[in-house]
């Protein structure tokens, strides 16, 4: 029994996975727009029964039992702890939130409903020359385990920015190359290695301020380049470069060095080589087609690298897997989804995008330091608070 599925967002991806949904037998039953014009245009063009701009008219419909949330991450928090509160699985887009508070809201709730999927799109996990990758990692390829040494990360790519001023221009919103592609590189890296990052340096720019559409009195504040290290907990030196001057083109190159030998995934594909050998060795080559016989909007389809799009599509699939086998429409299997990024994992991936502001705003090294209990809003005045308890 599929669950009926409940969309927050209207932009390319939601074009995108849509089609994709249903053509794995999922029923998409409402969508959320910011604003009704833009819930109605989408949810014409999909043929989606239902459209809103309240949140609560898709949370609380009865043929709704999945949550996606692919809007804009001001209010990823809200509606996932909002949905898991009242029994929806829930998919989220990256970030987990604006700011570690935001995240480690979304993680109580998790906690507090461990029956219910919870999960974060980080669908590079799911990409085959990824799940190769770790695999050969596991099984000593580049030497024993930690004698991983460098992880070099460079992702190449054109503007994220659309044609007219939204939250992808403004960086306290969570626009920018290093919230939405380094978020992935982030925990990618944790992911091939299973180490986690300790102390980061980065530099992060805003070089393109305005653009023909958009300027005036509005200026672009989110990051479009941004190169950060990192030191891992199992002594290995991750090196990143995100660049969105390249228009019109994408390349992400993912290379892993170590004691015995390197290995690189460029685009989808999987190359490695021992140290003690003079060719490279060809592990995993990426055949899959995309193109799916014209159900997929082309002009989103071209908004979306291809690496982060069939790495979703495969994610798709695996969540199928976890509720095909179960009778009840609530119930599901953890296996198939076992891979997926959690909600903890989203804390650590702000954890670590918020040391690399500190870190750029300080010119310094930084260390990653994740919270366990939520940010006091006001320390000034719960100092006050504590004081005159203490002279009464």
């Amino acid at each position: 029994m599929l669950p009926g599925i409940g969309v927050f967002g209207t932009g390319n991806v939601v074009k995108v996975i849509v089609p994709f949904l249903r053509e794995k037998g999922f029923k998409v039953e409402a969508i959320w727009g910011r604003t009704l014009s833009a819930a109605e245009e989408v949810a014409k063009e999909l043929e989606i029964p239902f459209h809103t701009n309240k949140i609560d008219d898709v949370l609380l419909r009865k043929d709704v039992d999945l949550i996606f949330i692919i809007c804009s991450p001001n209010l990823h928090a809200q509606i996932a702890v909002k949905a898991l509160g009242i029994g929806k699985h829930v998919l989220c887009d990256k970030p987990a939130g604006l700011c570690q508070g935001e995240a480690l809201k979304m993680v109580r709730a998790s906690q507090y409903y461990p029956s219910l999927i919870s999960i974060v799109n980080h669908s590079l996990r799911f990409l085959p020359a990824f799940g190769q990758m770790r695999r050969a990692i596991a099984e000593g390829y580049l030497g024993q385990e930690g004698e991983i040494t460098v992880c070099d990360v460079r992702v190449q790519m054109g503007s994220l920015l659309h044609d007219s001023y939204d939250w992808l221009c403004d960086d306290t919103m969570g626009g920018g190359v290093l919230t939405l592609v380094g978020s992935h590189v982030i925990d990618l890296v944790s992911h091939l290695t299973s180490q986690r990052a300790v102390r980061v340096h980065g530099v992060i720019r805003t070089f393109t301020k305005t653009t023909e559409r958009v300027n005036g009195i509005r200026h672009i504040s989110s990051p479009d380049f941004c190169t950060f290290q990192m030191e891992m907990s199992g002594g290995a030196l991750v090196t990143a470069t995100l660049n969105n001057h390249l228009p019109g083109s994408f390349s992400q190159e993912v290379l892993i060095c170590g004691q015995a030998g390197h290995l690189m995934v460029r685009g989808g594909d999987l190359y490695g080589r021992k140290s003690n050998s003079s060719k490279d060795d060809v592990i995993y080559l990426d055949v899959e087609d995309l193109q799916r016989g014209g159900a997929i909007n082309s002009t989103a389809a071209s908004a979306i690298p291809r690496p982060y799009m069939k790495g979703l599509f495969k994610m798709i699939g695996a969540l199928r897997e976890a509720f095909l086998p179960v009778e009840d429409k609530r119930g599901w299997v953890k296996e198939p989804v076992a891979l997926a990024a959690t909600f903890e994992d989203g804390l650590y991936v702000q954890a670590v995008i918020d040391a690399l502001k500190k870190s750029n705003a300080n010119r310094e090294w930084v260390k990653v330091n994740v919270i366990t209990e939520e940010p006091d809003p006001d320390p000034l005045l719960s100092a006050a608070v504590r004081r005159s308890a203490i002279s009464m």
